[in-house]
């Protein structure tokens, strides 16, 4: 099941060679693994979309940081770019709240003091990403480091799943085939 489901929202490898847009940058994007659906491809890819989707920046930025590494260790690519979304203007205050108070472990009494984040507003959503930004920036050190390790992390944690879950489908698989065999023999 992993497979054909992402297989089913994958393009085809011919697809993707014959692509004018992939073509501008040679045989980069053609290795076979950038777009391959296996249990280490698609777990490195969820890997490198965790990771990227803690950079500061915007969507952009986090989906060429996760095609940049899903290229240089070899892992799904799709994946990889689409996973970054996990972030996004309801999760990002979380996290980086997350990412401060596992920072300011690793550099204690660093930093300005803890200032609440700005209340989310939908009617001046440009006001509050400005302030949010400024709110971020103030965070100084305890955030960045706290946002490298809560991305080490989570990718670690992303691909553990993957690989768990996968690995967990293949096995139930391999017993309902073995039950089906059993009672068609008995049958």
């Amino acid at each position: 099941m992993p497979r054909k489901f992402f297989q089913k929202y994958l393009p085809s490898h011919e697809s993707i060679r014959q692509n004018r847009h992939v073509a501008r940058f040679g045989t980069l994007f053609l290795h076979p693994n950038l777009w391959h659906v296996n249990r280490r491809s698609v777990s490195g890819g969820v890997a490198a979309g965790m990771f990227a989707g803690l950079v500061p920046g915007s969507n952009p930025v986090q989906f060429a940081l996760a095609a940049l590494l899903a290229v240089a260790f070899r892992v799904n690519l799709p994946v990889a770019v689409a996973v970054t979304l996990y972030t996004n203007p309801f999760t990002i205050v979380p996290l980086y709240l997350i990412a401060y108070r596992i920072g300011t472990v690793f550099v204690p009494g660093d930093g300005a003091p803890f200032n609440h984040p700005p209340g989310f507003d939908w009617s001046n959503l440009g006001a509050w990403l400005r302030a949010s930004l400024e709110w971020m920036l103030s965070l100084g050190k305890p955030l960045a480091v706290g946002l490298v390790v809560l991305a080490i992390g989570l990718a670690i944690a992303g691909y553990v799943v993957v690989q768990l879950a996968w690995r967990a489908h293949v096995v139930l698989a391999w017993r309902r085939r073995r039950r089906r065999r059993a009672e068609g023999d008995a049958g």
